[in-house]
């Protein structure tokens, strides 16, 4: 799964690395070293800009949204924070994702992500559904060659009917990332006291898209599920590394480029 990441590359920076055209300095964030549901993170999206109706080319957009998706026909917004991840087996199928699969994705630009290593047999009952895993030695994956970790995402758009059209919350602009199965290969650089593959760590994963895949992955004219469904393959093994890093980052309320930093080895009571 993805349940907290690392953002702190300027909006400039993936201007340049995304070839994006248009973003908006008003909607720059600070860098996030622990972005959690429901913050604003970047997205980056081909999308037709509302300003130029007599333009329909898909502009490359460098946006901010809210990450915890609410499907345009719910109600109420109170469930985004629990539909942070789509599963890129069945994103094609569910109801709640399926519609901006065929024609809302997005990128959602990255350090990297943090999860948390427990025992092999408390990750089997999670996979089974019999046990909600408890959360121990937090690990950093991150791309071994430094490079942007860029999420396969989905966004949607949800009216809040309770307010007026010209109020500035009147619409959200939310989204997922989308995950696999974590890669059961070696890691490009693996800690030495601790897990060796990604799979050790976590059965799931964000889906990384390597650039080969942005265009096709953001352009809004391909929206049959099965030719779009050929993009949900994982990339090549050995780009990833992993390494623990401080039990601070468990806590939301701790931010900073100090989560970053890699340990020598698991802190105490938290050994793989």
């Amino acid at each position: 799964m993805c349940g907290r990441y690392a953002a702190s590359r300027r909006p400039e920076d993936l201007a340049g690395i995304f070839e994006v055209e248009k973003w908006e300095p008003e909607e720059t964030l600070e860098a996030d070293y622990n972005v959690a549901p429901t913050k604003e993170v970047y997205a980056v999206l081909d999308r037709p800009l509302l300003k130029d109706a007599d333009d329909p080319r898909p502009v490359r957009q460098l946006r901010t949204l809210k990450w915890g998706l609410v499907p345009s026909w719910s109600k109420t917004p109170e469930g985004g924070a629990r539909m942070i991840n789509a599963r890129a087996e069945t994103v094609h199928e569910k109801p709640s994702y399926r519609r901006a699969f065929a024609s809302r994705r997005c990128i959602l630009p990255a350090d990297g992500y943090y999860e948390w290593v427990t025992g092999k047999q408390e990750r089997d009952l999670e996979v089974e559904g019999k046990k909600k895993r408890p959360r121990k030695q937090p690990y950093f994956v991150t791309p071994a060659d430094g490079s942007v970790f860029a999420m396969a995402g989905l966004y949607e758009f949800w009216r809040d009917r309770t307010l007026p059209d010209d109020h500035p919350r009147a619409w959200w602009v939310t989204c997922s990332v989308i995950t696999t199965e974590a890669e059961t290969s070696p890691l490009a650089v693996a800690p030495a006291d601790g897990p060796h593959t990604l799979a050790e760590i976590h059965p799931r994963m964000p889906l990384m898209l390597t650039p080969d895949r942005w265009d096709a992955w953001l352009d809004p004219s391909r929206t049959d599920p099965e030719d779009l469904r050929g993009l949900l393959a994982p990339p090549e093994p050995g780009l990833m590394r992993a390494y623990p890093v401080t039990t601070a980052v468990s806590n939301v309320r701790n931010n900073g480029p100090e989560l970053l930093k890699e340990l020598a080895a698991p802190e105490e009571g938290t050994l793989f």
